[in-house]
């Protein structure tokens, strides 16, 4: 399905985003298949698999993330990495992260993990233990790559009401991106919106607005999350705001029901609403993001 017609399904604005990454977490060399001859390159984002999922919205999510991961591998030209923002797992259980590195390995492109919520309840030792990074003891980090500055945050913090960041990291922010030039394209992973998307249902970030002061004042800012579990855009002045699609199953727009949650879709429908998305990145311009459904 194409995006525009994968959008008009979702019902809602957005676009989808494709990364890839190693299991371990770790960049390649394999990253450097996906610069363009223009000096940009691109990149794959996926979330919200929730590994461990048995319900009738969609009971086999290991498959539909295997689907993802071979749609990915197909690509023509591969990505530099792959990014997952979060909610791996349904339960943070071993044998859950342990299915979701298994299927994950199998991409070509190297793979980035944030954790959601789902992967950190009774803490975050599970899924350190399947994604630790050594450049990341406290779980947030940054690289340089293909021109531009990426921001992986963790916004979890305060699951249970909403995303939260916390002091630590937002000064860990401030001083990382202290010493980027004004005119370098910053991307920012995180799992939760940081954003006031929705904030009834918790989607958004506690401490997300002093995040987003920290990124004003580059030309051009693009801000990835998932969650929500559907396709949405927003920006506001220079920084542009894309939540995914789920691997697993979509949500309710916001508002629209009695409040967030697995939504049942008619049968034979569930593959036109998850999916991957794509960003392409160049030095001069604004991210450009294409969502594909798995239909």
């Amino acid at each position: 399905m194409k995006r525009k017609s994968f959008v008009e399904h979702i019902g809602w604005t957005g676009a989808g985003i494709v990364w890839t990454l190693s299991a371990g977490g770790l960049l390649t060399e394999s990253a450097c298949s996906a610069e363009q001859p223009g000096g940009g390159f691109n990149f794959v984002q996926i979330s919200d698999s929730h590994i461990g999922f048995h319900r009738p919205e969609n009971p086999d999510v290991a498959g539909t993330l295997k689907k993802t991961v071979d749609r990915i591998n197909g690509l023509k030209t591969q990505p530099a990495f792959v990014v997952h923002t979060g909610d791996v797992t349904q339960l943070s259980k071993p044998s859950q992260f342990g299915t979701a590195k298994d299927i994950l390995s199998g991409l070509k492109a190297p793979v980035i993990t944030l954790p959601g919520e789902h992967d950190v309840i009774g803490g975050p030792k599970e899924f350190f233990s399947a994604f630790a990074r050594q450049d990341a003891p406290d779980g947030w980090f940054s690289f340089d790559q293909g021109g531009a500055h990426f921001v992986a945050i963790v916004n979890v913090f305060d699951f249970e009401v909403m995303g939260k960041m916390g002091q630590k990291q937002l000064d860990w922010m401030k001083k990382d991106l202290s010493t980027v030039s004004s005119s370098t394209p910053v991307v920012v992973f995180g799992h939760v919106p940081m954003y006031a998307l929705y904030p009834k249902w918790g989607w958004t970030t506690e401490d997300g607005a002093q995040a987003l002061a920290l990124l004003r004042r580059f030309d051009h800012v693009t801000v990835l999350n998932g969650h929500i579990h559907q396709i949405v855009r927003h920006s506001e002045g220079n920084i542009q705001f894309a939540t995914a699609a789920a691997t697993a199953y979509p949500q309710p727009a916001p508002g629209k029901g009695p409040g967030p949650g697995p939504l049942m879709v008619p049968p034979g429908h569930l593959l036109s609403v998850i999916g991957y998305r794509t960003v392409e990145l160049s030095n001069t311009k604004a991210a450009a993001v294409e969502d594909y459904s798995l239909a």
